[in-house]
């Protein structure tokens, strides 16, 4: 049974809508929140009478990122007995950069890859800020409906002293100039302005969001199962073959050269990242707002 994710099942068992369910921490994403994930997903996928699968998040927010230092995921990650299983397999059990890449490539990048490649139509319901991680969330859905109140940002430049997300799409989905822009300064797009470049598929009222997605998941769960999936397949492939999925890999090696250049300036910080060295990740975010 999910703890962190929250799964029903609506239109006679075509549309599956999973929650991120960690409203108190913001939908950070904890070791154990996206191991759930991951495995609703791959439940979906297995099962022929789902066609579309909503993705949205219980609470104030979507997701505020990954999770960097509650409690729940302090015990995820530290050897011991109330360590996450994930953390002694997949590079587990190895050190330094071997360990940190081998985790980070099945957690935080294959596994949105993954979801991205779904073999269902997936559309990602988001509402407040959606900030760093929670735009790979966000990003490996086919469709993006977005309440009115949602900001978008990734801070792990301006905050962590990182070159983006170990899913780097922003180039894809920001346009060039623009993601250099956002990931330099910080800096929030609004659901209207993601809308304008193409970022979203809509954006409704915030107490209209989920009959509204409701609604969209309906009527894409009416087209036949080989058509939809040829037209996700055809977009897919449109954008790998402009180089989207070689891309990704050539910025998650960029990203772990950024994890090292960090690990070894600070050996003693356990997150490998700027540190002191940037404005306090914890007191500040995208604009000066928390």
């Amino acid at each position: 049974m999910s703890q962190f994710v929250q799964i029903e099942t609506h239109a006679e068992g075509r549309v599956r809508r999973i929650m991120l369910n960690r409203p108190e921490k913001r939908n950070a994403q904890s070791r154990s929140l996206l191991v759930e994930l991951d495995e609703a997903m791959m439940a979906a996928e297995a099962d022929d009478a789902v066609r579309v699968v909503i993705l949205g998040g219980v609470g104030a927010t979507f997701s505020a990122g990954h999770d960097m230092g509650t409690p729940e995921q302090l015990r995820d990650i530290t050897p011991g007995p109330d360590a996450h299983p994930s953390t002694a397999i997949n590079g587990g059990t190895r050190t330094a950069a071997e360990q940190r890449m081998l985790q980070e490539w099945h957690y935080f990048f294959q596994n949105t890859l993954r979801w991205r490649n779904l073999r269902k139509i997936t559309i990602a319901e988001v509402h407040g800020p959606v900030y760093s991680a929670g735009l790979m969330l966000t990003w490996a859905c086919d469709l993006i409906v977005a309440a009115d109140d949602t900001t978008f940002a990734d801070v792990v430049g301006t905050r962590l002293g990182m070159c983006g997300l170990e899913y780097f799409a922003h180039p894809w989905e920001f346009g060039p100039r623009l993601a250099k822009k956002l990931l330099l300064t910080g800096d929030l797009l609004t659901a209207s302005e993601a809308l304008d470049i193409g970022m979203v598929s809509e954006v409704v009222p915030r107490d209209e969001l989920a009959p509204k997605t409701e609604a969209l998941a309906h009527k894409i769960a009416s087209v036949s199962t080989m058509a939809a999936l040829l037209i996700k397949e055809s977009v897919n492939q449109a954008q790998d073959i402009s180089g989207f999925s070689n891309a990704l890999n050539a910025a998650f090696s960029l990203h772990q050269l950024n994890h090292s250049h960090w690990a070894e300036i600070h050996p003693e910080q356990a997150w490998a990242i700027a540190g002191q060295d940037v404005d306090d990740w914890r007191s500040t975010g995208p604009d000066g707002r928390r």
